[in-house]
């Protein structure tokens, strides 16, 4: 790693977190006790968000009614082609953090995410989470692993409220909020658009290889690491 490295971003699906986790566990979970959810304690204010989204969504067809079960078929539908929804990330995170508390989920990370945290946390660099999942479920993860609570050893969680990561301005707004520059971020994904947007914004980049990601052309230059304990 480069000595002018002030702050690390990373992933979570593919980089910190098993994809298998993501999809087989925190997804079918979401699904399956979304109308429930829905049911018993809606948070009004993500309710409204998702009817504007669905109101401005050309490939829906309307429902100005959007009705309890309207609304939970609509929701499906955004999950079924894995929208990157502002709305459905801040109701999926709502729904697991009722399956976090009651024990029902637990956050799953990579073996080599702890140390790797603790031995840049004690070189004063700050790392921050950056995953189009909302900063409430990024939080639920971390702090529920069989690794113990690792929120203590991030500086930050940014969400799609930063912006979509395959835009360069999300990352200069981030590194604005971080307190560095872009050059002295680096950012570690198994996605290589989301390294290009990173790239652009003056970002050094880390592709991450882990088991069950799929392929990603990158760059001669760009590095590739199978495991954090390369990155020092």
């Amino acid at each position: 790693m480069a000595d002018d490295i002030r702050a690390i971003l990373l992933d979570i699906e593919g980089t910190t977190t098993p994809i298998a986790f993501v999809y087989d566990v925190l997804f079918p979970y979401a699904r399956a006790h979304l109308r429930e959810y829905l049911r018993d304690r809606p948070d009004r204010s993500v309710i409204d968000l998702l009817k504007q989204e669905w109101a401005d969504d050309a490939s829906a067809a309307p429902a100005p009614a959007a009705t309890a079960p309207e609304l939970v078929t609509y929701v499906e539908s955004l999950m079924d082609r894995d929208r990157k929804s502002p709305g459905l990330k801040q109701l999926q995170g709502l729904v697991w953090e009722r399956g976090y508390r009651d024990g029902l989920l637990k956050g799953d990370v990579f073996v080599d995410v702890r140390p790797a945290l603790e031995r840049w946390h004690k070189r004063g660099i700050k790392v921050a989470i950056y995953s189009s999942g909302s900063a409430l479920a990024q939080r639920l993860l971390f702090s529920t692993t069989a690794f113990g609570d690792l929120t203590t050893l991030l500086s930050g969680f940014f969400d799609t409220s930063s912006g979509v990561k395959t835009s360069s301005e999300s990352y200069r707004r981030i590194a604005a909020v971080i307190g560095c520059s872009t050059a002295q971020l680096l950012f570690v994904s198994d996605v290589a658009a989301e390294l290009d947007a990173a790239r652009s914004a003056g970002c050094q980049v880390v592709l991450c290889v882990r088991p069950g990601n799929a392929a990603q052309r990158v760059s001669a230059d760009v590095r590739v690491v199978h495991t954090f304990d390369e990155i020092h």
